[in-house]
């Protein structure tokens, strides 16, 4: 062979090498199919472990009396109350808050306390509190526990409502209380983004899926979650877990240990029932919707709904927020298509109002969808697909907090078009504001660094900054 032989046979022995390399690095972040990317990182599928009740997590302070369980949501419309909540077991105590800011006057705040029964479990003392007319933006200590053992929190305030404010949100769903759930909630707490307030998309403990729907599981998951929960409001949304029906042991009314323990603000918004209602936060307006409550034409979750979304003033809040259980777009084949009668009701209204994103749980696994939507075909040709649209919103499914159901790791096949980024991982995501235009959203598996992005994309606001933000060019 000849020197120009050698050297072309050199040339394509490199570019040969050059493709198997690129191949390799494709390969390896996902892959590529009908619609976006499906990550090829394998984590093991072994059922999620219940951490024992004897963890430290689980830890019963110590005192006569001592607060546990303590947890705060925003308590008004725009972020200037807040409810604290908290759980005494030996006699009910006080139900007042004591508060105060750097350099401040204390002062104090009454509130209410309950029980229940669920079968054969009684619960302890539950107290709710309201702290009112907070200052925007300032840091708030409060203590718990008055006249018996007292106990001292802290937590800031949202900045005041406005368009260009920055906000940072974690998302967390389907929790439960296992050694996946530990290293999810630590993930979260050691992210360098920060999250300032978690959207918490529903199932809280899992308690109903212990013999007789085991209440003792509500009280460990609240002393588990106390060292975020009292220090950062968790904005909540009902999940199936939550329902907790039972009547083959007697307990026919739904969601009795969920409304007894987390309140939420939802007279603030006009709203007949604590499962949906929203809040306006920094630059964002959330609202929670319920999946598990009638949302047919004519009901209160309807009426309401249609109303509220016309009140949005996006040069206010330019970020319209939706948090809801269960997926109307899921590639999975978990609960596919159990979110579609909500779908075909409220999708029309979401594409009108030009949403930025519906977060959702209830698969144990991760998603995100492109901006889609279904609803301009026509029925008779058989166009019944979704279709790109830049006036929908993305959805995004973050219902692996690590229960011990384990993960959803069946998906359909191929990977649909709208499916943007899919993976059977536990993990916790951030919405970061960063004005009226744009955020960055990114999700954190727990097998990764605290700083690593598994998922990220830049959102362009829908009604300032309406651009195409696809990720899958």
């Amino acid at each position: 062979m000849g020197v120009l032989g050698l050297a072309c046979a050199s040339t394509w022995s490199i570019q040969r090498v050059a493709i198997f390399v690129v191949l390799g690095l494709v390969l390896n972040l996902g892959v590529v199919c009908n619609g976006g990317k499906t990550s090829t990182f394998v984590r093991q599928i072994n059922r999620s472990l219940d951490m024992p009740l004897d963890s430290d997590v689980f830890k019963i302070p110590p005192g006569y009396n001592a607060p546990q369980q303590v947890h705060i949501t925003q308590g008004d419309r725009h972020g200037k109350a807040v409810i604290v909540s908290w759980v005494t077991v030996d006699e009910p105590g006080s139900s007042t808050v004591l508060y105060w800011s750097t350099n401040g006057k204390q002062k104090k705040a009454e509130g209410k306390v309950k029980t229940y029964k669920f079968y054969n479990y009684t619960s302890g003392y539950i107290h709710h509190t309201t702290i009112k007319k907070l200052k925007f933006n300032t840091k708030y200590y409060y203590v718990v526990g008055v006249d018996h053992s007292e106990r001292q929190f802290w937590f800031m305030t949202p900045p005041e409502v406005g368009p260009d404010v920055p906000y940072t949100f974690g998302l967390i769903g389907d929790l439960g209380q296992t050694f996946d759930s530990n290293k999810t909630l630590t993930h979260y707490e050691l992210n360098p983004l920060k999250g300032e307030t978690i959207l918490f998309v529903g199932d809280l403990s899992y308690a109903d899926d212990y013999p007789n729907h085991d209440n003792v599981r509500w009280d460990t998951w609240g002393r588990f979650t106390e060292r975020s929960a009292a220090y950062q409001p968790w904005i909540w949304t009902a999940g199936n877990h939550e329902i907790d029906c039972a009547p083959e042991i007697g307990e026919t009314k739904s969601f009795k240990p969920y409304t007894h323990r987390y309140h939420v603000p939802h007279k603030a918004s006009g709203s007949t029932a604590p499962f949906w209602y929203s809040i306006k936060r920094a630059s964002s307006y959330v609202i929670v919707l319920a999946s598990y409550s009638a949302y047919g034409k004519y009901t209160p979750q309807y009426v309401w709904l249609e109303q509220e979304l016309s009140k949005v003033n996006r040069s206010e809040t330019p970020w319209l927020i939706v948090l809801m259980h269960s997926p109307w777009y899921n590639s999975y084949n978990y609960h596919y298509m159990e979110g579609e009668s909500m779908r075909v009701m409220f999708e029309p209204w979401f594409v009108q109002y030009k949403v930025d994103v519906v977060f959702s749980g209830h698969v144990h696994a991760y998603e995100r969808s492109e901006r889609i939507s279904n609803v301009a075909y026509n029925i008779t040709n058989g166009n019944c697909i979704p279709v790109k649209d830049q006036f929908a919103p993305v959805y995004i499914t973050i219902g692996d907090g690590g229960n011990l159901e384990g993960l959803a790791t069946s998906m359909t096949e191929p990977q649909p078009e709208y499916s943007a980024y899919r993976e059977a991982s536990f993990g916790h995501a951030i919405f970061d504001i960063k004005n009226r235009s744009h955020a960055y959203f990114s999700w954190h598996r727990n097998q990764d660094g605290y700083a690593v992005e598994a998922d990220s994309m830049v959102f362009l606001n829908r009604y300032f900054h309406p651009l195409d933000d696809s990720t899958s060019a």
